[in-house]
């Protein structure tokens, strides 16, 4: 999640991989979200041990719609990628949305590119839409590296953030 807009990822040379959510990667996403850097980026306020906990198995892991997978780096947690349905505010149309979570020892390494490259193979919902905070600049290029493209806005508090969606599934993995 580099500001620098020059900077490319450097290859990764970990295994990534995406499986289901267990119950014991939860403490790890929870203290990912405490990271003031990543709250500043992602315009995403952490919350409460037990509201994380609680939206996390009831919002999340308890709706059979949301597909949630935490993104495996070397056997380890490294963050989660997850998709869920959401009402849009002004047509009440549903839109399925995509959004992921890293920790800070895993940006800038490509693991983000992967893992949404292989989260896109499996969720075949299009379109589909992310909203990143426009000054994530980072997440931003990673969807557009993925084929995702502007298409508005939509407003979380008092940030507005770019909406973002993908039309078509992709036909080959991006660059």
């Amino acid at each position: 999640m580099s500001d620098d807009a020059h900077a490319q990822p450097a290859p990764t040379t970990a295994r990534v991989r995406l499986r289901p959510v267990r119950d014991t990667d939860l403490p790890a996403f929870f203290a990912y979200e405490q990271d003031p850097e990543a709250t500043r980026r992602s315009r995403f306020p952490a919350r409460s041990r037990e509201r994380f906990m609680t939206h996390w198995r009831t919002r999340i892991l308890g709706d059979p719609t949301v597909r949630a997978l935490t993104v495996d780096v070397d056997d380890a947690p490294a963050g989660n990628i997850v998709a869920w349905w959401e009402a849009d505010e002004v047509t009440g149309e549903d839109r399925r949305f995509t959004g992921y979570w890293l920790g800070r020892p895993y940006w800038g390494r490509g693991i983000g590119t992967e893992a949404l490259g292989l989260f896109l193979r499996e969720e075949r919902v299009r379109p589909l839409y992310a909203d990143p905070f426009p000054g994530n600049t980072a997440s931003v290029r990673l969807l557009e590296r993925h084929g995702f493209r502007p298409a508005g806005t939509v407003r979380h508090g008092d940030d507005v953030h770019t909406l973002l969606v993908l039309d078509a599934a992709p036909a080959t993995a991006p660059e």
